[in-house]
């Protein structure tokens, strides 16, 4: 993306006729950022790292906004995490000049533009296998550049990755003889823990499970190969895997927005995302019904909770376009609510633009530049 195209769209919101309006005034359904819930989140999470080994490389996939991502960067974090390349470029095409994908890149177009994208920044890939290696280092040294690769560790997710110890060693041994790329160190991810409710019991579970990434680190280094690196964690385990000696980064995402969710896991942050939604039909006297379903809110933990009214029940959340609330309180068609999702990562993803409010009047409009980028 060129620079005056990215200066005309910032003029363009700086100009919105939305900004100074109350949020009560704004159509529904929008997504609002409460800036100043997301400050303290962005403050007390880099506070957390400030003096820590661990460093703080906050996951872009929660929010896919840029300058959400550039905040976190003048918060402290030292680069920027992502699940695609489409995310990357749009990260680079904005100036960051430090991001790991934290995923496999698989297929000659994207060899081509991965290869472009690491001339213009920092790029690591997360690789599980020699044929990414193999071709990632081809694409590089064709054109003339450098890629850092990461090797996924499999501690108990069950998704991408190899196993810990020996299979780490043997890939390490082989990529750091490529051209083109440089053997970064290793990424692994206690997925499969974050959302347990009882916190003792996950910090336990996921120490465990994130040492054998650690271990797999040390077996490296007696087999004389360095690795400067481990990245991974959440922000549901940064203060127990990201405490964890040996290793170096933390990949929290969530946290910058928070959900429903993740309230629940790590309550000292707060919400600041919600969707503004609207009371549109009154069937009986105990049920209401909004005007946001799945298009418009991400479920894949659940159904979403109403603000200020901790006791509503909504029974289940499958429509696209509407939730019914059973036993509602006495709301009245057009009340404008705070709807809060389960998920915030594929909430973001499913708008163009956070609506920013403070004290209860919009003060800016974000772009999502990266929503919807899922190659």
């Amino acid at each position: 993306m060129k620079q005056h195209s990215i200066d005309a769209a910032d003029q363009a919101r700086e100009s919105d006729s939305r900004i100074g309006l109350p949020i009560t005034e704004l159509d529904t359904p929008t997504l609002l950022l409460d800036r100043a819930a997301s400050d303290r989140n962005l403050a007390r999470m880099a506070a957390f790292f400030r003096d820590r080994p661990a460093k703080l490389r906050p996951h872009f996939k929660n929010h896919k906004c840029v300058t959400l991502a550039k905040r976190q960067l003048t918060a402290g974090a030292v680069g920027l995490t992502c699940a695609k390349l489409g995310e990357a470029e749009v990260l680079v095409d904005h100036g960051i000049q430090d991001v790991l994908i934290a995923n496999q890149v698989v297929g000659n177009s994207k060899m081509a533009r991965l290869a472009q994208l690491a001339k213009r920044a920092r790029i690591g890939v997360a690789i599980d296998h020699w044929d990414h290696a193999a071709a990632i280092s081809k694409a590089a040294t064709d054109a003339g550049t450098t890629v850092h690769l990461l090797i996924e560790v499999d501690i108990g997710m069950g998704r991408c990755g190899i196993l810990p110890g020996a299979p780490v060693i043997e890939l390490a041994r082989r990529v750091t003889e490529l051209p083109g790329v440089r053997f970064a160190g290793l990424q692994a991810y206690e997925g499969h823990l974050v959302n347990l409710l009882d916190r003792e019991e996950r910090t336990r579970l996921a120490k465990v499970d994130m040492q054998k990434a650690v271990d797999t680190r040390q077996m490296l280094a007696a087999a004389g190969i360095p690795v400067s690196c481990v990245s991974g964690c959440s922000s549901a385990t940064h203060d127990s895997t990201g405490t964890l000696p040996g290793v170096d980064e933390v990949q929290a995402g969530t946290y910058a927005t928070m959900d429903r969710q993740y309230q629940r896991l790590i309550p000292e942050f707060e919400v600041a995302l919600s969707v503004l939604v609207q009371v549109i039909s009154r069937p009986s006297a105990d049920k209401a019904v909004l005007n946001v379903g799945v298009k418009g809110a991400g479920a894949e933990f659940g159904v979403p909770g109403i603000r200020d009214f901790p006791d509503v029940e909504i029974p289940f959340f499958l429509a696209e376009e509407h939730v019914v609330v059973n036993r509602a309180p006495d709301w009245k068609i057009g009340q404008e609510l705070h709807l809060i999702p389960s998920h915030a990562c594929t909430t973001c993803n499913l708008y163009r633009e956070f609506v920013v409010y403070e004290a209860g009047k919009v003060v800016e409009i974000w772009p999502i530049e990266a929503s919807g980028k899922l190659s």
